[in-house]
């Protein structure tokens, strides 16, 4: 992957390192460290400079990120990659229930990372995979990846201060109520690997933001905002004030009308990581849910 970066100096920028510079635009010390390395990634006026130098007004600094090696222990796969949006910088894509998102111990193959290699890879290109909003197996949706080690930096540090905004939408079990905050914090379950549960003594910290957009068929189709990120958060909160996910076979197993839970990605939210443009993408609601909520209990 390759990706080539100009800036022309402006008068407030002037007399600050190369160094200062660049950390000012998102560059994290690891991938300054990464550019050093190479004598043509920093160019100063078509030369090669060192981050220590001062720039002045109206210099051109060009920055080249290479990256010549693929994420190792991923197996480009041919398999089907639903493509919402493609730059230089970011990839965004809609991600099938069913698909785990990287490879796992005993689970190599099939996976969202091997599509993604297998794509850039039928185009020549090496790649790291950067997956930015982690989901589970079952729950499909919106997943947004960095193309490069700078755009990774970036939307690292804005996923850490909750800049990146993520809705979901959920179908629950009964009529919830038609707006409420999840204040619950969440710990593993003794004697579980994967499971968790609202743990008020040694839980951490969790809450859970919904809406009721519809009741139908002894269902309610809610949208749901994440205040923290835990595991399975969605999953446990909603079980918690019993309403749980349909088709959840670890929290809500006698519920066999869906495949798997149903939760959904619906929609990502942030500044992009270059421009800092304002970037928003949707993916409709597959439809396995659809028919859960057409259909009559």
């Amino acid at each position: 992957m390759r990706r080539t970066l100009q800036y022309i100096i402006q008068n407030n920028e002037e007399n600050n390192k190369i160094s200062d510079f660049l950390r000012s635009r998102g560059y994290s010390r690891k991938v300054i460290t990464a550019l050093k390395k190479s004598p043509n990634e920093i160019l100063l006026n078509g030369q090669f400079a060192f981050v220590n130098q001062t720039l002045k007004e109206g210099d051109c600094l060009t920055v080249s990120i290479v990256e010549t090696v693929s994420s190792p222990n991923i197996i480009p796969e041919n398999l089907h990659l639903e493509i919402i949006y493609e730059d230089e910088d970011i990839l965004v894509v809609n991600k099938p229930a069913g698909m785990s998102i990287h490879p796992s111990i005993n689970h190599h193959q099939g996976t969202l990372a091997n599509a993604v290699a297998g794509y850039y890879e039928r185009q020549k290109i090496s790649y790291v995979f950067r997956c930015l909003n982690r989901l589970d197996k079952d729950t499909s949706g919106v997943v947004l990846l960095a193309k490069h080690m700078l755009s990774g930096a970036i939307l690292a540090k804005s996923i850490k201060a909750g800049e990146i905004k993520k809705e979901y939408r959920a179908i629950v079990c009964g009529k919830s109520p038609e707006t409420g905050v999840i204040d619950a914090p969440i710990g593993r379950k003794e004697g579980s690997v994967i499971e968790r549960q609202v743990d008020f003594i040694n839980g951490k910290e969790a809450m859970t933001h919904y809406r009721r957009l519809k009741y139908q068929n002894g269902y309610s189709y809610v949208a749901i905002w994440l205040g923290t990120g835990r595991t399975h958060q969605i999953r446990v909160h909603m079980k918690h004030i019993g309403h749980p996910l349909p088709g959840d076979f670890l929290y809500y197993p006698d519920n066999k009308e869906i495949d798997r839970q149903a939760l959904h990605s619906y929609c990502l939210s942030f500044q992009h990581p270059i421009t800092g443009e304002h970037m928003e993408f949707r993916a409709e609601l597959p439809q396995d849910m659809k028919k859960l909520l057409r259909n009559k209990r």
